[in-house]
């Protein structure tokens, strides 16, 4: 392996979870084809395209940017995931379910750690507590 990006654990980690995605949008039916089935393969693969991209990144503000990227993509995956069970295609007590769930956390974990490493004055928006009052 010749590039920085193949020899990332969190590279290695997407295209795991990426392949258990894939099988989960294969069991989606017909007419999921152009919507749920379809945005959960490009939100999957987004992730390990934008770890590989940041990786080459000039600086490693512009790495952390794209690794913002990925860690929306795991997320956008796991509201797919939600609304799959919503559907009624999968069960949130189906082993599929509870791979990929677990997968995402601990991908997510892997992402956001790595970019704290990496840039941890990167300009994180915080918020203050909103009054409700």
């Amino acid at each position: 392996m010749g590039y920085k990006f193949e020899k990332l654990a969190v590279w290695q980690a997407a295209l795991d979870y990426d392949g258990v995605l894939y099988d989960i949008a294969a069991h989606l039916p017909a007419a999921e084809t152009y919507n749920l089935r379809s945005q959960m393969q490009r939100a999957s693969t987004s992730i390990s395209l934008n770890i590989a991209e940041g990786a080459v990144g000039q600086h490693d503000r512009e790495q952390a940017r794209f690794l913002g990227y990925a860690i929306r993509s795991v997320i956008e995956t796991v509201a797919c995931l939600h609304l799959a069970c919503r559907r009624g295609y999968l069960a949130r007590s189906d082993a599929a379910y509870m791979r990929a769930y677990q997968m995402s956390e601990h991908l997510f974990r892997q992402l956001c750690a790595m970019r704290r490493a990496i840039d941890p004055q990167a300009g994180w928006v915080s918020e203050d507590s909103p009054d409700y009052g």
